[in-house]
């Protein structure tokens, strides 16, 4: 085997690549790949619309897939704080954990993330309402939330 030129030295060429790289910039962004995290406390009306739509659909298919009965996360679970910063934080970290770009070890992380934040729901709503939840009814989202409740929620923030 003959080689026309000269392979190149590799420790030119890493050298070469790294001219640019300086360690101590950290101006990247810190936020999870791929993640839309909302932070409830600072939510502006403006925003509100779309955060909670996209934590409702979210929070349906949640319950519903992982069979998370009505005593853990009730039908009014947008109006119990804690619920919404456990279930957005799930949610995030849900969508981070199942993105393209994660390694592989992502799933079984937020299988072992769910099985952290279960007792924190539980703990979270403890049957907070009187509007008599049914423990072991099948989780459904036909006809239980109030739609025009849902709507008029939904335009605000809920910041304070």
């Amino acid at each position: 085997m003959t080689y026309e030129e000269e392979p190149e030295d590799l420790d030119d060429a890493l050298a070469a690549d790294l001219t640019e790289l300086n360690p101590p910039d950290r101006s990247g962004s810190s936020a999870p790949i791929g993640a839309h995290i909302v932070k409830w406390r600072s939510l502006t009306d403006a925003d509100a619309r779309t955060a909670w739509i996209m934590l409702r659909d979210w929070v349906e298919w949640f319950t519903v897939r992982y069979q998370i009965s009505e005593s853990v996360v009730p039908a009014c679970w947008f109006k119990h704080g804690d619920l919404v910063e456990e279930l957005s934080a799930l949610h995030t970290a849900h969508t981070v954990a199942f993105h393209p770009s994660d390694s592989g070890f992502g799933p079984i992380g937020w299988h072992e993330r769910l099985t952290l934040a279960l007792p924190r729901l539980r703990r979270a709503y403890a049957g907070g309402c009187t509007r008599g939840h049914n423990r072991y009814k099948p989780r459904s989202w036909t006809n239980v939330v109030d739609e025009q409740e849902w709507e008029a929620w939904t335009n605000r923030s809920h910041a304070q």
